[in-house]
């Protein structure tokens, strides 16, 4: 009898998480985020900063002593503070998390359309599949990308404009990370 256990436990165990019902129920989004958005949202983090450190395409450029441009037309910080959070003097009395998502989602579309134009694919891929995956935004098509890459400049103060963008969107992506990861806490569902 004990050898049959010894065998049973590890085959129900290799059922359960091979069968297909399990796997649906995996992909179900907590409370509104998956929790494979947060790697989406660590890939894109992570993409933007490889981006900053490309020696090519900043050449004669020091993108750490350079300011960044911020996206202001959206509030996704203020918004996307933690219930209690006393950030930036504000004390915040509780998460709304439609506000906040309206706000990322903003915040990504700008940035989509701004990158399209840009050498940057492997940060585009991976903020589209934030922007698809997460929060069921489907950017414009490839043949859109192809017209705004044919026209794009190579410049001075392009890649200058193109750097100081790039540090805003990676301060911006660290908030969302942080909501993200807040939003598929045991934290907040509780």
């Amino acid at each position: 009898m004990p050898l049959i256990k010894l065998y049973f436990t590890p085959a129900l165990l290799l059922l359960v998480l091979t069968c297909p019902l399990w796997q649906i129920s995996q992909s179900v989004p907590l409370m509104g985020m998956q929790d494979s958005c947060v790697l989406y949202a660590r890939t894109l983090l992570q993409n933007i900063t490889d981006v900053l450190n490309q020696k090519t395409l900043f050449s004669g450029i020091d993108c750490t002593k350079q300011n960044m441009e911020l996206y202001k037309k959206t509030s996704t910080p203020s918004a996307c503070a933690p219930q209690g959070s006393a950030c930036s003097e504000i004390t915040t009395s509780g998460f709304d998390q439609s506000s906040c998502l309206k706000n990322i989602r903003e915040d990504l579309r700008y940035y989509d359309e701004f990158l399209a134009a840009q050498p940057v694919g492997t940060l585009l891929f991976s903020l589209r599949e934030l922007m698809k995956n997460c929060f069921g935004i489907f950017p414009a098509s490839d043949s859109t990308l192809r017209e705004a890459a044919a026209n794009i400049g190579t410049s001075f103060d392009q890649r200058l404009h193109l750097c100081k963008v790039l540090k805003g969107f990676q301060v911006r992506a660290i908030t969302i990370n942080r909501v993200i990861a807040y939003m598929t806490s045991d934290e907040y569902t509780k």
